[in-house]
């Protein structure tokens, strides 16, 4: 596996790939990987001859408040799991590297409509931050393929969105989230949680998984669903900020006439803010 971190070295070794008439894969990542990001880099194998993996913690898509300055690292213990998995590029720039003008001289991607609610009301800004840094990456990687996670369901329709409407030809992949055993969606930040938290955190997913049986079940009532979930995150500990039942399509308000729907939870729990969503076929 190579390890780059510069514009110029990472475009010399993708050209040389592209003459070879390789395909490129990129998986985007803020490190401290976990099987979740490990299954994504499998994923990406499956589409092309070469997968890129990046490393950036990208301090644009934090707010004020947040970690970015705590948000975990683990980069040797990265390259080790990746090189195990046969990657071919690990890109490992700095904050001079992907923001040659500086951040606050920056130019900036937004991708309004998809971003204005549900994690975008409660991070604002997020979104735009993570629409400026993954445009960087498809600039300077230029892949075939770009995957990313359903966990982050709301973040893979955004960057999907970002991709069509500038019609930049990269296939966007979801791959399915990864959870431990007891359901907990894996996460990064799912360290943050002590021993009492890490018990609570896999009942998010359960109550989710609740919603979408009584969807199943012709249960159409949908802020009844919302506010009686919500009310069962609180009893548990848990700091909901949001319970919301959408379109799976495009997180629009959803109808009785519709037949695929995503049902998506932001919550606080401790220090650790966890989010998942749930596919309900109906």
């Amino acid at each position: 596996m190579q390890e780059i971190s510069t514009t110029a070295a990472l475009r010399e070794q993708l050209s040389e790939w592209r003459h070879a008439d390789d395909h490129i894969a990129l998986v985007p990542t803020m490190g401290n990987l976990h099987d979740g990001h490990l299954s994504l880099v499998r994923l990406a194998r499956k589409y092309a001859e070469r997968v890129v993996v990046s490393v950036f913690v990208n301090p644009t898509q934090f707010g004020e408040g947040e970690d970015f300055k705590d948000y975990p690292q683990s980069l040797e213990r990265d390259k080790r799991q990746l090189k195990r998995l046969n990657t071919d590029l690990l890109f490992v720039p700095d904050v001079e590297t992907m923001y040659p003008f500086g951040i606050d001289n920056a130019t900036s991607v937004t991708v309004p409509a998809l971003t204005d609610d549900l994690c975008g009301s409660f991070r604002p800004g997020h979104f735009d931050g993570v629409t400026s840094i993954v445009s960087r990456l498809f600039s300077l990687v230029q892949p075939d393929v770009a995957v990313f996670g359903q966990k982050d369901y709301q973040q893979q329709l955004v960057i999907r969105r970002l991709t069509e409407d500038l019609s930049l030809p990269i296939k966007i992949i979801c791959g399915p989230t990864q959870r431990d055993e007891d359901g907990l969606a894996l996460s990064s930040r799912n360290q943050y949680l002590d021993h009492k938290e890490r018990a609570i955190a896999p009942d998010l997913f359960a109550i989710l998984k609740g919603i979408g049986a009584d969807l199943e079940s012709g249960k159409r009532d949908y802020n009844d669903l919302e506010e009686h979930a919500v009310s069962d995150l609180r009893k548990l500990g848990f700091e909901p900020e949001y319970v919301s039942i959408r379109r799976a399509e495009n997180l629009g308000m959803p109808d009785r006439d519709d037949d695929e729907l995503v049902i998506l939870a932001a919550v606080t729990l401790g220090k650790a803010r966890l989010i998942d969503n749930v596919i309900v076929r109906i």
